[in-house]
């Protein structure tokens, strides 16, 4: 499509900075402090707004402020814009990890932040010290969401394909495997699919169900097991298998690190399961980003040397 220079000087590109801010705190008051204006001028701003689109583009409501449909159908273009003239106007051969100074915001659950958030941790520290991260405890359903609405600028996880938006790439690949308590249970690996049937099992859910992908192979065998307790920390796994005796079936890369720091005993699992892919996932505005490329490429390496397993 031609550009119409003349119709679209008329329009203040600051418009759209103001409206991603209220579309995003959905309130007027903290829209302005986060662009840097006073109340009362973030309402004349919101004003122009509704006469430049036609609409009222953000109502009152109980909780807040809630947007219209038009609104809602504006959020994503209008961020996208914004990101794209971002990566413009920055030079790209400016960017020096070592004197950047920038938070990073990204969900991923503890599992992850275990294996990757040490060595992430130890790396900025030691070349990009201007660097810092907000870690937040978010599941796969979310991740989409909170991506779009700038809240997150990176996941961490098992997911499945986003919109066309969404880019993904992946960490690395895990199987599974058994933690537990030998000397509680009295036996030594490899457990044998009678013992493992035979004790009872911690399960973690991140979706509040007491089903996981071990129950959904041994219903293909015609078998189920016992479930002693089902938590959505992983980190509690380790201390409630050394407790009791129960088997965990879970991460191998995250199983090594927990057998190795308490002394518990890792074992093939006795039916077969799936392995699965740990990616990471991002709005396709930061693509050029140099700093948030950095960082992926930086976990990528990372993730590759970040495995436990002998």
């Amino acid at each position: 499509m031609t550009i119409d220079h003349v119709d679209l000087s008329r329009v203040d590109l600051n418009l759209l900075v103001a409206l991603d801010a209220l579309l995003t705190e959905r309130s007027v008051t903290r829209a302005a402090a986060r662009v840097g204006l006073g109340q009362s001028a973030m309402s004349s701003t919101l004003a122009r707004l509704r006469s430049l689109f036609g609409d009222e583009l953000l109502t009152r409501a109980p909780d807040g402020m809630r947007p219209t449909p038009r609104a809602l159908a504006l959020a994503e273009p209008v961020r996208s814009a914004l990101r794209q003239i971002q990566a413009l106007v920055r030079r790209d051969d400016s960017f020096d990890p070592r004197t950047v100074e920038r938070v990073f915001t990204i969900g991923l659950p503890d599992s992850t932040e275990v294996l990757l958030g040490p060595k992430l941790l130890a790396y900025l520290r030691a070349e990009a010290p201007g660097i810092s991260l907000l870690l937040r405890s978010i599941d796969r359903i979310r991740i989409l969401q909170e991506l779009d609405a700038d809240r997150v600028d990176l996941g961490i996880g098992l997911f499945s394909e986003g919109q066309s938006h969404h880019k993904q790439r992946l960490l690395y690949r895990d199987s599974y495997v058994c933690l537990l308590n030998a000397d509680l249970l009295g036996i030594a690996p490899p457990i044998s699919l009678d013992d493992y049937l035979r004790f009872p099992h911690v399960l973690t859910s991140l979706r509040e169900t007491a089903h996981g992908v071990v129950d959904d192979a041994l219903a293909k065998l015609g078998l189920s097991r016992t479930l002693a307790v089902t938590t959505p920390r992983f980190l509690a796994v380790p201390f409630l298998v050394r407790s009791a005796p129960v088997i965990a079936t879970m991460h191998a890369r995250l199983a090594h690190v927990f057998a190795g720091t308490l002394g518990l005993t890792v074992s093939p699992v006795p039916v077969s399961l799936e392995d699965v892919s740990f990616s990471m996932l991002w709005h396709a505005s930061y693509d050029n980003d140099p700093a948030h490329t950095w960082l992926r490429r930086t976990l990528v390496r990372l993730a590759a040397d970040a495995d436990p397993r002998p």
